[in-house]
């Protein structure tokens, strides 16, 4: 751990001079107590850094939440092992590519499966709750609900060092929680403007407690968070579904769901640390409390990680999300080529295209140093290979 500031304490061994100047800016924030975490995988992210776990006095930074609210992980580990699947993997991915639409405005055609009708009414009525209509965000959000998105979010099929088989993936609330954030971002923004409120950077623009506004966002943050969760949920009884037909069992049912983690990476709890109440915000890390269960995946094409925490207090009892990116998605696409992206690939079965050039396990972090660095905030319980992935364009 390598103490920058008074309020800044990093785990990253490897740090971009961009990464530190902002992360110095955000913990310089008046009401941050007692001071804000960096995470091993921290990188440049919309006014906070990604990679950084927030603590907050009496107030809260919607950009330091993120724009993709309740972003995270499952992973659900099967009855199977290795050897005990069918040598041809194109049939599943291709039922999965399916089964669970993709990129980043993809919904799903119509809502007919029970289960999904239960959670679109759950959301409903929690929404009803909370007093307000996330149709007005998003006219059909309920036709994203079980869809993945683009970027880094992926499904996977994996095994682990016993060579049991996991079912792993990764994604968040979709289009409805990304403009639920974006509307706050910008009612923070009016509002410093309106106070005449100093700020170092336009996206740290915050939400004083107490007031209208910021109960408003919380309410609706809540809500995308769950929707995050449940849209994880959703996808992975698709995958299950499609998992037990090309192993050949009668039914969904039949997969045994031996353990199962879902955890958020985006997101804000109230905590308590360092004798006081916070907000807790974690954007690109995993709640790490002794003994929690938590997923950190690497990129494509490299290792995940179930790991277990270990609570740490000085790290806020956090973890990193993941790899974190060592290139711009532009500078990826400029520095990287098919073919090597191929070469990073060989042995999993993923769908061949340019669109993934910018996803190369190159353009990431080492996830082995990543790990390393996250020594003392986590312990690994398992360490997955992909066998399968699918991502969205």
């Amino acid at each position: 751990m390598d103490k920058i500031t008074p309020k800044l304490l990093s785990w990253a061994s490897i740090l971009e001079q961009g990464t530190r100047e902002q992360a110095m800016t955000t913990a310089s924030m008046p009401f941050i107590h007692p001071h804000l975490a960096l995470m091993p995988d921290a990188h440049l992210g919309l006014g906070a850094t990604v990679g950084s776990v927030i603590p907050t006095l009496g107030a809260i930074i919607p950009a330091a939440v993120g724009v993709d609210i309740g972003c995270g992980m499952i992973a659900v580990r099967t009855q199977y092992v290795a050897e005990e699947l069918p040598t041809d993997r194109r049939p599943l991915r291709e039922a999965i590519e399916r089964a669970v639409p993709l990129s980043a405005g993809a919904a799903n055609r119509k809502i007919s499966r029970e289960h999904t009708v239960r959670r679109i009414a759950e959301l409903t009525e929690s929404a009803e709750r909370a007093g307000f209509d996330p149709g007005r965000y998003a006219k059909q959000w309920e036709l994203q609900l079980g869809t993945l998105g683009s970027g880094n979010h992926f499904i996977e099929v994996t095994v682990d060092e016993q060579r049991r088989v996991w079912l792993f993936l990764h994604s968040g609330s979709r289009g409805v929680g990304n403009r639920i954030a974006q509307h706050h971002i910008t009612i923070a923004r009016d509002l410093c403007e309106k106070w005449w409120v100093p700020l170092p950077d336009e996206d740290l623009a915050y939400l004083a407690e107490g007031t209208d506004e910021f109960w408003a966002y919380i309410r609706e943050m809540r809500w995308a968070q769950h929707y995050a969760l449940l849209n994880r949920e959703e996808m992975m009884d698709r995958v299950v579904r499609q998992f037990a037909e090309w192993v050949g069992l009668g039914s969904a049912d039949e997969v045994e769901r031996v353990e199962e983690i879902n955890c958020h990476h985006n997101y804000t709890e109230q905590e308590h640390h360092f004798g006081r109440d916070v907000w807790l915000s974690r954007k690109g890390a995993i709640n790490a409390e002794r003994g929690r269960p938590g997923l950190i995946p690497g990129s494509m094409g490299t290792a995940s990680y179930v790991v277990s925490g270990l609570g740490n207090p000085v790290a806020l009892n956090s973890a990193p999300h993941g790899a974190g990116r060592e290139y711009s998605r532009s500078k990826a696409r400029r520095t990287f080529t098919r073919d090597q992206l191929r070469e990073a690939m060989v042995g999993i079965e993923y769908r061949d295209t340019d669109a993934f050039i910018d996803e190369i396990p190159a353009a990431y972090k080492d996830i082995d140093r990543v790990m390393a660095d996250a020594a003392d905030l986590v312990e690994v319980r398992h360490t997955l290979r992909q066998v399968v992935n699918v991502k969205g364009d």
